[in-house]
């Protein structure tokens, strides 16, 4: 299995023998640049770099790798050129020059440094053995900038991870020192890149919420999930507890961000186009019917037999954090087509949720909200790009569905599909216009009674900055995160506490058996047969780089049912001794589901590597 170089990391570590290195080998911190000597922000950093360097003295070695610009003629010549020194001391003596002999680089700066090396101006047309290992030297430093993920210059690493800060004097240095402020930052952004890590946090919620409940504090933990919160004005009040708060309010900014990221899907992603959407989305019917069939057929009537909706969803953080885990062995389509699935099943269980396992309708509050939703459709066609309004009426929409009997968590999906995109930006002309602006204040730094760029500038640069990105785009960027590492932890924290006690396995078998059978059995079979009939009317294609083998083991991931399963058994089983018996079923056919799913996808992944690769395009299941 090859190694892949994770994001943000430095391909190959410092080689005092290949790379440009000042500083001690055994310095605490290593700062790697790739730049271009052509590079007008590279230039200004040189100066920032001399004054880091300056203030922490042998602490830090720093490594200087070619990165030449592309659109610019002289740059490889410059880099080459530098490669000619015969010795560390004359090569930082020629990049001194190249970066600071001039405003930009020029041909005269090339001769001037060609000179002083020694060689003919004209060196890039030779083809001497010197200059050969100059050039290989260059190229080899390029493939390294591609490999680490450099997309623009300079771009810094420090102890090999990508700083994307500002390198300005102060903040360049807080980073290299790693003072609390920049450790705690890194540490999270490494955290929130690992794949895995939304799950593992539900995981670790749900392990306390279940150690909480069983311990001599359990009784405090539930009380506190019981306390209501709420406002009064006069005589008039609101109020719920904070598991309903929970559940109705927190839950819904999830299913915002759900309905935000199949409204991208549907519009510029995956689902763009009628044949690449039709085989999740069938999958994701098939998977939601089939478990609710077995559920009916194992408990075909009775007090549990409205719980036939707990087994048709699917953990969307589970599951692909099971992928993740697996690395290469999972091919990115086969994700794609897993998150694309557990997306819409999503939308299909709130959709459930709403209509089978809400509380007494009031057709006055639903009016509201029927016109709340007119002037979100209002203000949508009427091309109002502000956030604000749209959050403003959405908090609205909220209450009024709530207050209407259907359960609030509908509004956020609502609410995601009014919230506009836009169409492209026209990026030369924005950054055009920017680069523009920053070079008029940059030519006014200095002048009397001025500390800093100017408030109509910053004014433009802001409405630069909110054309490159939709209302939609935006909030889905800050919500997506809270979504997953804040939202569903404590969602989980609230719901998955269980007591442990033998009692509850008394007369709750065959609810139990149903709940298991739906997730384990029911979805990975409803995934596969929903999946297979849509290739075989034709309306799909699966795609050549996973096999079906591999598509039944993403369902059997389909099956691990964790935060919706819990979510709808409690609207499904108001007597706390069902909801247990419910939550054990749940936490069990997650776990065999989780277990069957990764061997399938292991076992198949091996054997496709002895094979040598998947099946044709538009595979038919025999």
């Amino acid at each position: 299995m090859d190694f892949i170089i994770p994001p943000g990391r430095l391909d190959r570590p410092v080689d005092h023998e290949t790379d440009h290195v000042l500083g001690p080998s055994d310095a605490e911190i290593t700062l790697v640049e790739y730049g271009s000597y052509a590079c007008p922000h590279c230039r200004a950093a040189n100066e920032r770099i001399a004054q880091a360097r300056d203030q922490l003295g042998d602490r830090v070695r720093y490594v200087f790798r070619h990165r030449p610009l592309t659109d610019n003629s002289l740059a490889f010549r410059a880099a080459e050129l530098a490669e000619l020194a015969q010795t560390p001391e004359a090569f930082w003596s020629a990049h001194i020059k190249l970066m600071t002999r001039s405003m930009r680089l020029t041909e005269d700066d090339l001769v001037a440094v060609a000179d002083e090396l020694g060689v003919n101006a004209d060196f890039a047309l030779g083809d001497d053995d010197a200059v050969r290992r100059a050039r290989a030297r260059v190229e080899a430093d390029v493939t390294s900038s591609r490999a680490s993920g450099v997309r623009f210059t300079p771009t810094f690493y420090i102890n090999s991870r990508r700083y994307d800060g500002p390198w300005d004097e102060s903040s360049l240095v807080d980073a290299m020192l790693g003072t609390l402020g920049h450790r705690v930052r890194t540490a999270a952004l490494d955290f929130a890149s690992w794949g895995p890590s939304a799950g593992i946090l539900l995981v670790l919620a749900t392990v306390a919420a279940i150690v909480l409940t069983n311990s001599p504090i359990g009784p405090v933990f539930e009380t506190f999930w019981r306390q209501e919160l709420g406002m009064s004005l006069g005589d008039a009040a609101f109020r719920m507890s904070i598991l309903n708060w929970v559940n109705n309010g927190l839950l819904t900014v999830f299913f915002l961000v759900v309905g935000l990221e199949v409204k991208r899907e549907m519009t510029v992603g995956h689902l763009a186009s009628r044949r690449s959407a039709a085989l999740p989305i069938a999958a994701a019917l098939g998977g939601m019917v089939a478990p609710a069939l077995l559920y009916a057929l194992v408990i075909p009537a009775g007090p549990w037999s409205h719980g036939w909706g707990v087994p048709m969803a699917t953990d969307t953080a589970f599951a692909i954090a099971l992928i993740a885990v697996m690395g290469d062995r999972v091919p990115v389509e086969l994700r794609i087509f897993l998150t694309a699935a557990a997306i819409v099943d999503d939308i299909g269980a709130i959709v459930v949720v709403a209509v089978f396992y809400s509380g007494d309708i009031h057709p006055g509050y639903l009016a509201a909200a029927a016109a709340v939703v007119v002037a979100l459709a209002l203000l949508s066609r009427s091309g109002v790009y502000l956030l604000s309004p749209y959050i403003l009426l959405g908090v609205a929409l909220w209450a009024f569905v709530l207050a209407g009997g259907l359960h609030a968590t509908l509004a956020g999906v609502l609410l995601a599909l009014f919230i506009p995109t836009r169409p492209p930006a026209d990026l030369t002309a924005l950054m055009t216009q920017a680069s523009t602006i920053i070079a008029s204040e940059a030519r006014r730094e200095g002048e009397v009674l001025r500390h800093g760029p100017s408030t109509p500038a910053l004014h433009a640069l802001d409405a630069i900055y909110d054309r490159l990105e939709s209302p939609a785009d935006r909030l889905l960027r800050h919500a997506g995160a809270r979504s997953s590492y804040a939202v569903l932890p404590i969602f989980a924290l609230a719901n998955a506490g269980v007591v442990i006690n033998l009692d509850v396995f008394s007369g709750h078998g065959w609810l139990m058996a149903a709940i298991v059978a739906g997730l384990v059995i029911g979805k990975p079979l409803g995934v596969f047969l929903a999946a297979a009939a849509a290739v075989r009317a034709g309306v799909a294609v699966k795609p050549a780089e996973y096999t079906w083998r591999q598509l039944a083991g993403a369902g059997a991931l389909a099956g691990i049912g964790f935060t919706m399963s819990l979510f709808i058994a409690g609207q499904a089983f108001p007597s706390a001794t069902d909801f247990s018996a419910a939550k054990i079923a749940v936490f069990a056919a997650s776990i065999l589901s989780a277990t069957v799913g990764t061997a399938l996808l292991w076992g198949a992944s091996r054997q496709e590597l002895s094979k040598g690769g998947p099946q044709s395009v538009g595979a038919q299941v025999s």
